[in-house]
C-alpha cells in the first residue's frame, strides 16, 4: 500500500511538490522554512502567533534575488485576495450601522450597471460577499494584460460587462474577484469617500496596524519584497493591482494581528460579529504574479500562521501549500 501511494504521488504530483511532501518532517519551523527554498521558492516569510507566547518570525531565501538581499520577515508583501477579509469586515460594520443592508440589490447602489450585468436587479450585497452572484470573474478574461498595470478599476470591470451570467443568483457558488470589485465601488458610493480610508480608520487604526496599506502606490517600494513569476525573468514588484479585494500590501505581522482580531472577537462588537459570521470566511489565501500568501487561524492550538512566498507560477503554489501544512504539523507536535 505504501509503495502504491508513493507511486501515485510521484506519477500525478509534480516532482518538486512530491519531494517537499515526502521529505522527513523537520524538528523546527525554521528548518522547514530553510528547506522550502530548495523547492524552487525564491523567498519565504512565516509569522506564528500562538496565544500566550511571543510571536515568532521566520525567513529564508531572498527578498531581492538580483541584489542578494536576504528575505526579511518584516518586509511588505502584496497580500492579494486576503484583502477581501478587510472589505468584508468593513461591510459588516456598515451593515451594523444601517448604512447598508445585506438585501440591497446591485442595481440599488449602481443603477448604471442594470443593463450591463446580468441579473443586477436580483443580485444582493450578501450574494456578492459570498460569491453567489453568478457574475463572471474578470481574472478569467483571456485578454487581461498581466504584463502591465491597469490604473483604473473601470478597466477591470469592462472585462465582464455585457457577459452572460455563470448561473442564476444564489443558485450556486463560484469565486469571482468581480464581486469584491463591485463591493468596493458600493462602499465608496455609500461612504462618499474611498473604502480604504474607512478600513484604515475603523479597522487598522484601532488595531494599531501601521504596516498595512490600501494599494502599492501608498508605500515605499524599497520596503516591499520583490516578486518573481516563473514565466518571467525579472522582478514583477512594480505591477500595481489596484482592484478592490486584491490591492492591499502588508507585513506578515500586521496580517496576523488582523486575523487574530477577526477570529477572537476583538475587531467587532457582538452584532457586527454575528453579521460577519453570516457573510464571509475567517481565513484566506492570496495569489498575484510574483506573490502567494496564506493567512489562517488554527483553533485547536489557538495559533495564527501567516506565510508569504515571493514566487508564483509553475508548481510554486502547490509547494507553498505543502510547506504551510508541514509548518502547522510541526506546531502541533510541539
Amino acid at each position: 500500500m505504501a509503495i502504491a501511494v508513493i507511486s501515485c504521488v510521484v506519477i500525478f504530483v509534480p516532482w518538486l511538490a512530491a519531494c517537499a511532501y515526502l521529505a522527513p518532517l523537520p524538528d523546527t519551523v525554521q528548518q522547514q522554512v530553510d528547506d522550502a527554498v530548495h523547492y524552487d521558492l525564491d523567498g519565504i516569510v512565516v509569522y506564528v502567533d500562538i496565544k500566550g507566547q511571543a510571536p515568532q518570525f521566520y525567513a529564508a531565501g531572498w527578498k531581492n534575488r538580483e541584489d542578494k538581499v536576504p528575505a526579511d520577515p518584516h518586509a511588505l508583501f502584496k497580500i492579494g485576495s486576503i484583502s477581501k477579509l478587510y472589505i468584508a469586515a468593513a461591510t459588516a460594520k456598515l451593515v451594523r450601522h444601517q448604512q447598508l443592508s445585506l438585501d440591497d440589490t446591485l442595481v440599488k447602489h449602481l443603477p448604471e450597471l442594470e443593463e450591463r450585468i446580468k441579473n443586477a436587479n436580483k443580485i444582493t450585497l450578501k450574494m456578492l460577499l459570498q460569491h453567489r452572484s453568478g457574475i463572471p470573474d474578470w481574472i478569467d478574461d483571456p485578454e487581461f494584460p498581466w504584463a502591465t498595470s491597469l490604473k483604473d478599476v473601470n478597466e477591470y470591470l469592462e472585462l465582464v460587462l455585457d457577459e452572460p451570467a455563470e448561473f442564476e443568483p444564489d443558485s450556486s457558488y463560484d469565486y469571482s474577484n468581480t464581486n469584491y470589485l463591485l463591493i468596493g465601488r458600493i462602499l465608496d458610493k455609500t461612504l462618499g469617500y474611498g473604502h480604504q480610508d474607512y478600513i484604515h480608520r475603523e479597522i487598522l487604526a484601532p488595531l494599531q496596524l501601521s504596516h498595512t496599506f490600501g494599494v502599492l502606490s501608498d508605500v515605499d517600494l524599497s520596503k516591499v519584497s520583490s516578486g518573481y513569476y516563473r514565466d518571467y525573468d525579472g522582478d514583477v514588484k512594480m505591477l500595481d493591482i489596484v482592484v478592490p479585494g486584491g490591492s492591499m500590501v502588508a507585513t506578515a505581522q500586521d496580517t496576523g494581528l488582523f486575523l487574530r482580531a477577526l477570529n477572537d472577537g476583538t475587531l467587532f462588537d457582538a452584532v457586527e460579529q454575528d453579521i460577519y459570521s453570516s457573510i464571509y470566511a475567517y481565513e484566506h489565501t492570496g495569489l498575484w504574479p510574483g506573490y502567494s500568501s496564506i493567512a489562517r487561524y488554527h483553533k485547536d492550538i489557538d495559533a495564527v500562521v501567516i506565510q508569504f512566498v515571493n514566487t508564483s507560477g509553475g508548481n510554486s503554489w502547490l509547494v507553498s501549500e505543502i510547506v504551510y501544512d508541514r509548518i502547522v504539523e510541526i506546531l502541533h507536535k510541539h
